[in-house]
């Protein structure tokens, strides 16, 4: 009864330890990411020109977005110029790629509850790689199809002004599935350690 008690006592600990850890890691993620941007945005409260010019990782992701996102436009027989933010479709879209668009949100919140979460390190190293990967293709898939559908239905693009919203609810309940069937595999030792006294 007392080993029962003690292995809940242990469960709950590590239960809000996770929670603390998760909410520290999503807050230094999120927070430390919106700081880098206001660093290398001239103009901006911490801008800073070195860091800018030398270490500008979120306009290496808009690149890495519209790049492709344009590849798969042209692809559907539109031409498409772009720039370092903005994606032109001739005779479509005009699709501008902010600080926003990039997916940092939920790339946060995937790497603060994979780290926070008590699973073995290879199993983390791979979630947080095939995770922050299915971010990004679905998010050049995003910017592609708003591209190619509001060049084909021009009547249509004032009906599209949510689809940030949309795009940030599919790709957290894809998330929430991910993990939900990650979890599964990776029980915490602090489970195991239980079932396995509940055994003996």
């Amino acid at each position: 009864m007392n080993q029962s008690l003690d292995s809940k006592k242990e469960a709950n600990k590590t239960a809000i330890f996770f929670v603390i850890k998760l909410l520290f890691f999503y807050f230094l993620f999120s927070q430390g990411n919106l700081f880098m941007n206001s660093v290398m945005n001239e103009g901006s409260r911490f801008y800073n020109a070195y860091i800018s010019n030398h270490f500008d990782y979120i306009q290496g992701l808009k690149t890495a977005l519209i790049v492709p996102a344009v590849w798969i436009i042209k692809l559907f027989g539109f031409y498409a110029i772009h720039n370092e933010m903005d994606v032109l479709v001739v005779a479509g879209p005009h699709l501008r790629v902010n600080y926003s668009c990039l997916g940092l949100g939920v790339m946060s919140f995937l790497t603060a509850f994979i780290i926070a979460f008590p699973a073995k390190l290879k199993s983390k190293i791979k979630l947080l790689i095939l995770g922050l990967l299915m971010i990004y293709m679905l998010n050049i898939l995003r910017i592609a199809a708003l591209g190619v559908l509001l060049g084909f239905f021009e009547s249509q693009r004032d009906n599209f002004t949510y689809h940030h919203e949309v795009f940030n609810i599919l790709v957290y309940i894809i998330v929430f599935i991910v993990l939900y069937y990650w979890i599964k595999k990776n029980s915490s030792p602090i489970v195991k350690q239980e079932t396995e006294s509940k055994i003996d």
